[in-house]
This record gives structure tokens, C-alpha cells and sequence, in this order.
């Protein structure tokens, strides 16, 4: 299947949200199915380098409660410097079935912006070295293409190192 033109795509709420804002996106769509979810899928499908494919990553801690991170799809999140930059103790993933009920969104579909709540958001410092970064778009199959300082300021977000 080709990939859909842009006329023929459905807004997502991050779509809506960023167009509202005056923030300026690209997006792009991907072939995707259930057995290739892997950010390393979406990369092969899409015209950035791996490192610039972000997954959103979704969160518990002791004291700060339900966090995001953003991390390049080639890295894993770090959970002691991820505790460490929230000020928490200790973090853990939440599991998949709780993602939809705390973000309105599903695996692979996980986007930092237009979640159901504003929950504190960490993006890897590594989103500062490029003009452009890709995070899902709201739904899976497609990818936001935005200026790293573009979505930082608009999830009000925070640059640190939080991956290994």
C-alpha cells in the first residue's frame, strides 16, 4: 500500500493542537502492522536518520506520578538518569494497558503532544543537535516532523541526558 497524500490524511489532536499554535510541522505517514512497532520500523519508513525518530516513552515515578520522555528510537531510556533529572528516586514504564487511559493514546501511536492531561515531559538532550526531529503524530503510521525547540517549548518540556 502507498503512503497516503497529505489531502487524503486525517488530522490527529496533535495536529490540530500544533496548527492552533502557529507551529509549523511536517508529517509524514509509514506502513506499519502489529508485528512492527518498533521505532526501528518507523525509521526504515521514513525519510530521517534513526536518531531523529523519537519514541514517546510513558512513565511512573515515586514522587512526580506519570511522566514522558522523548528518546531517539536508537537508545534506550536510562532509568536512574531519568529519575534523576524528575528528581525522583526511582521510575518505571507503565505498562501498555494503562496507556490509553492516561494518554488517549495506544502503543505505537504515543505522541508528547495533545496527551488527555499535561504530565512533566523530558526530551534527550541529543534532540538539540538537528533542525528536525520525528514523534508520532498521534496515531500509528504516522510521524510528526517538528524543530526540537518547537516541541520543547510547546510540551514544556525539558532537555537532559536520559538515555544509555
Amino acid at each position: 500500500m502507498a503512503k497516503k497524500k497529505d489531502a487524503d490524511i486525517n488530522k490527529t489532536n496533535a495536529m490540530r493542537l500544533l496548527e492552533q499554535a502557529g507551529i509549523a510541522f511536517r508529517i509524514e505517514t509509514y506502513e506499519f502492522d502489529e508485528e512492527h512497532l518498533s521505532g526501528e520500523h518507523v525509521a526504515s519508513q521514513v525519510s530521517l536518520p534513526a536518531d531523529q525518530i523519537f519514541k514517546t516513552l510513558v512513565v511512573r515515578g515515586d514522587k512526580q506520578g506519570i511522566m514522558v520522555f522523548c528518546v531517539p528510537v536508537t537508545m534506550e531510556l536510562d532509568l536512574k538518569k531519568a529519575a534523576k533529572a524528575a528528581g525522583d528516586k526511582k521510575i518505571e514504564m507503565t505498562h501498555v494497558k494503562e496507556l490509553l487511559g492516561l494518554t488517549g493514546y495506544i502503543r505505537g501511536g504515543c505522541s508528547p503532544i495533545g496527551m488527555k492531561k499535561k504530565y512533566p515531559t523530558w526530551i534527550d538532550e541529543t534532540a538539540m543537535l538537528y533542525d528536525e526531529i520525528a514523534v508520532s503524530g498521534g496515531v500509528r503510521g504516522m510521524q510528526i516532523i517538528i524543530h526540537p525547540e518547537e516541541l520543547k517549548d510547546f510540551t514544556e518540556a525539558v532537555y537532559a541526558d536520559v538515555t544509555q
